[in-house]
């Protein structure tokens, strides 16, 4: 016999990153929120651990704030692609590289700050018509949130396990040991993957690795063949251990039904390589506690649908780079010849551009690429 003595307006499904940012909303509202999850933190994943600035813009909405000292911050992208490369800054200030189990560890204290309640090594087992089921109570909830990752079981409890398109690819992440030798995040590409190098303190660089491939993901092999970045990092020494992950590129059809909604990437993801998925999963939590307040999940829907266009574009955009060397080189060429498209480029990508924005710089893209 399970007891149902528990009530809270927002039940979240998930303790990383995008459930604290959503307890965090919802508590900003007025709503009380509470966390579940079946591990304990810090909660870790292999990711870039580059914050681009409008992610460090809704960190700060949801009162999140990252002392100075914390982390290393960084100007903008360069890629490196064989003989070519191409670099510019971000027009709205600096990034921010910070390790994946602190940035965590701000979200919780805010969280707490916040008077969410959290319950960690509390495995969530099921949904009922009462409300959210755990090992030996149910609570009731008037909102469900799942916030449970790329494999989200809440998304096939509430039967939006249906994705419009999905795409794979495999990473693996290492810390090195090293002090930063450029103020940028840098991309190397070499023919069947992308190296993403972020500085993310004064003595230590995360490296990761992504490939279509899973034998194509090993980062000893990346950096036999590409010995600009094996050059970089031989003064550094190996200072975690190797994580290992799936990136996916996917969208759903729908991301909420009845009063179940899903965020972060148990809602769909863009590929790693944008940079994009944080501050998806933190704006996605922000409109995601404004619908639940306004009992209007629709207009999360709607909310969802528009944040994802323009990263799944250069999500795109990138693979495409990723796969095709000629037109890779091509284009680096073009951009390292005309740094303000690069720079256009980056401000769109890293800020907040309206859809004309997005058609006029790819026309200038393409006038470019085409007589480069």
């Amino acid at each position: 016999m399970v007891s149902c003595n528990r009530r809270t307006d927002v039940f979240i499904i998930g303790g990383g990153p995008a459930g604290l940012a959503t307890a965090i909303a919802a508590r900003q509202l007025g709503l009380s929120a509470t966390i579940a999850d079946g591990t304990e933190p810090p909660i870790d994943k292999a990711c870039g651990e580059g914050l681009m600035p409008e992610t460090i813009a809704a960190l700060s909405e949801l009162g999140v704030g990252i002392h100075l000292g914390q982390g290393f911050r960084f100007r903008g992208i360069r890629f490196f692609g064989g003989r070519h490369s191409a670099g510019a800054e971000f027009p709205q200030g600096p990034g921010l590289g910070i390790r994946r189990t602190l940035l965590h560890e701000y979200l919780i204290r805010r969280a707490e700050a916040c008077g969410a309640q959290l319950l960690w090594q509390t495995p969530v087992v099921g949904l009922c018509s009462a409300g959210v089921q755990l090992p030996r109570e149910v609570v009731a909830a008037r909102w469900i949130v799942g916030a449970d990752g790329s494999g989200s079981r809440v998304r096939r409890w509430a039967g939006l396990d249906r994705a419009t398109r999905e795409k794979q690819r495999f990473a693996v992440r290492r810390h090195y040991a090293l002090a930063p030798w450029s103020e940028y995040v840098e991309i190397y590409w070499s023919r069947r993957a992308q190296a993403y190098v972020t500085p993310i303190g004064r003595k230590e660089v995360c490296v990761v690795i992504l490939a279509e491939e899973l034998g194509d993901a090993d980062c000893d092999a990346f950096l036999r063949h590409c010995p600009e970045l094996r050059e970089r990092l031989a003064g550094g020494s190996i200072s975690s251990r190797e994580r290992g992950a799936i990136t996916l590129m996917h969208s759903l059809s729908a991301v909420h039904a009845g009063n179940i909604a899903l965020v972060g990437d148990a809602s769909g993801g863009v590929d790693a390589i944008t940079g994009e998925g944080l501050r998806l999963a933190f704006r996605q939590a922000i409109a995601l506690a404004a619908a639940m307040k306004k009992g209007r999940l629709a207009r999360y829907g709607r909310t969802h649908r528009a944040l994802a266009r323009k990263p799944m574009l250069m999500g795109d955009l990138l693979l495409l780079l990723g796969r095709n060397e000629w037109i890779r080189s091509r284009a680096l060429r073009m951009l390292n010849q005309h740094p303000q498209v690069f720079a256009r480029m980056l401000a769109l990508h890293s800020g907040n551009a309206e859809w004309p924005d997005l058609v006029s710089a790819g026309a200038q893209l393409g006038w470019r690429f085409l007589t480069a």
